[in-house]
């Protein structure tokens, strides 16, 4: 509706998790730094954690994009499952062709799949996304998978995404095992106040706008106090003071506009 008032190509406030529109903060840099060791230095368990919002799966998403094509990947998006279902989707999404599903077959294929891809050198990762909602049954069940290993490396790499609850559950005493064979652990915090701008314009640029929109500095201001820094309310607003602008036909996004967009959000319909 507003793409062709501000010469936008998409929508640059979508929240959905697309890796074209990644921006590197100091954070998202840091944890990208993290995970793209872990996994070449075969470090066997890596954790990754931040607040709803704080842009996990897209870092993930732009993880897998950045790898080469001697790196075989799972993505687990729901771990809302049992055991078989987890091993299941686990071989399922690595591409491995599996006739008789019982779990046994299928740790067996797995372990097949590995020992191959380890004398072709490849490496092996497995993302589990949301992991904060990991039954104990589960997260002991992805431990026993890291027991899959040779006298020198780890055979895969397992990365587990949450939120904050993952970093409890990961430290609760029970898990003392699991916790012992993470090698690197890593929080995503929201964006700084003075990222917040350099965000917003990255993803303008991305979806093709150069110079169609001029967010003013108390604006920006605005927009860093309701979302506190966090990515995904920050498209929220952002989205929402286009529409505002395109129906008031500026292209100046003032106090004014974030204002009544945080009110439109919230469901404060007196402010308007």
């Amino acid at each position: 509706m507003y793409k062709q008032f501000f010469g936008l190509k998409e929508k640059p406030f979508n929240v959905t998790s697309d890796p074209g529109f990644i921006f590197f903060s100091r954070r998202h840099k840091e944890a990208f730094s993290q995970l793209t060791y872990g996994i070449k230095e075969k470090k066997g368990f890596l954790a990754i954690t931040g607040e709803i919002g704080t842009g996990k799966t897209t870092l993930c998403r732009a993880l897998l994009n950045s790898l080469d094509e001697k790196t075989k990947t799972a993505f687990i998006l729901n771990p809302d499952l049992s055991p078989l279902q987890l091993l299941e989707a686990i071989v399922e999404d690595f591409g491995i062709k599996v006739e008789r599903r019982t779990k046994l077959n299928l740790f067996r294929q797995l372990n097949n799949f590995l020992i191959e891809g380890l004398n072709l050198d490849h490496n092996v990762v497995l993302i589990v996304d949301e992991a904060q909602n990991l039954k104990p049954s589960l997260l002991e069940e992805i431990r026993l998978l890291s027991n899959l290993e040779t006298e020198k490396e780890k055979l895969f790499q397992i990365v587990l995404v949450g939120q904050p609850q993952l970093r409890k559950r990961l430290d609760d005493p029970s898990l003392k095992q699991l916790q012992q064979r993470i090698a690197v652990r890593y929080h995503i915090l929201p964006l700084d106040e003075d990222e917040v701008r350099p965000y917003i314009y990255h993803r303008l640029k991305i979806a093709g706008c150069e110079n169609g929109v001029d967010f003013s500095e108390i604006a920006i201001r605005e927009i860093f106090i309701y979302a506190g820094g966090v990515p995904r309310l920050i498209n929220l607003v952002c989205e929402k003071a286009l529409l505002l602008a395109f129906v008031l036909e500026t292209k100046d996004i003032s106090k004014e506009i974030i204002k009544k967009s945080v009110a439109e959000i919230e469901g404060n319909y007196e402010h308007n």
